[in-house]
């Protein structure tokens, strides 16, 4: 019998050197409970109005680092762990509205005042929800390149396998070269955090997650996202198309779309400086 490319689910693990990387980051870890799971943020601080960051379906909060460092003199950033990913608890499901579920509790064990909700890939599906299910008052969302495919919409552009594959390297222990063979384009920085921290993600959580990419529909959430929204995309994304960012026009039409040049769905890697100009001229209008 043929064995199955993974057997068995890989446990989730950090390095020492994973922690390590904790204390060259200028926020404190902070923890949060949503019912029995406990979610770990980093809370960069300061005295803006709150950002809560909620990153993809392979990014635990510190590869976040690189982006909201650069928003502190704009905003006080809160990044999550989402659940099975980094520092945070597995376990559950992992469906849309538990996702919400657990942002909702961040804003509120947190007492964070009327935070904007920036999310990108999966976490921008799920700032989505948050915000259309209207529980915790909030100033705004960005929504960077979120997954547009569902029932009746065609598959997520990259198979389950190859986020599977990478996990495996990950866990057996990968390097920062090795990274680059799937992501060329990216700061080596956040290659070698990659390489360090992507263990740390749950395979149920990726594979839980990957199946709501193709299960739950985005625009079943998107029109009742109130403004101010605004939607950033990849002028090369396969994940957002330029059919994709004409629908989301089209089904909310109060929203704002902003097409990042040279970048495809990984915004912050593929083009810093046009992303990172895009995100800051989303948030200023949001902040008054």
């Amino acid at each position: 019998m043929t064995p199955h490319p993974h057997p068995s689910p890989a446990a989730r693990r950090l390095p020492q050197s994973a922690l390590a990387d904790l204390a060259d980051v200028p926020a404190t870890s902070r923890w949060v409970r949503s019912g029995a799971t406990r979610l770990h943020v980093l809370d960069y601080g300061g005295t803006g109005v709150p950002l809560l960051v909620l990153p993809g379906i392979t990014s635990p909060a510190i590869t976040m680092d690189f982006v909201v460092r650069e928003l502190t003199d704009l905003v006080r950033p809160v990044v999550v762990d989402v659940r099975g990913r980094g520092l945070s608890d597995g376990g559950g499901d992992y469906g849309l509205e538990e996702y919400a579920e657990d942002t909702e509790a961040v804003v509120t064990r947190l007492g964070l005042d009327r935070p904007v909700l920036f999310g990108h890939s999966m976490g921008a599906r799920i700032a989505a929800v948050t915000a259309a299910r209207n529980k915790v008052p909030l100033r705004g969302t960005v929504l960077g390149d979120p997954p547009m495919s569902g029932p009746g919409r065609g598959p997520y552009p990259t198979p389950v396998d190859a986020f599977l594959d990478q996990l495996a390297q990950a866990v057996r222990g990968t390097t920062a070269a090795e990274v680059a063979g799937a992501w060329p384009r990216w700061p080596h920085r956040e290659l070698e955090l990659r390489a360090r921290w992507l263990a740390s993600c749950g395979e149920e959580a990726i594979k839980a997650t990957h199946r709501g990419f193709e299960s739950e529909d985005f625009f079943d959430w998107w029109p009742s996202v109130p403004g101010p929204t605004v939607l950033l995309y990849g002028a090369d994304s396969p994940v957002v198309t330029e059919a994709g960012a004409a629908e989301a026009a089209r089904k909310n039409p109060t929203a704002s779309l902003s097409r990042i040049p040279d970048a495809g769905h990984m915004l912050f890697w593929d083009n810093p400086p046009a992303a990172l100009a895009s995100l800051r001229e989303a948030l200023r209008p949001m902040l008054a």
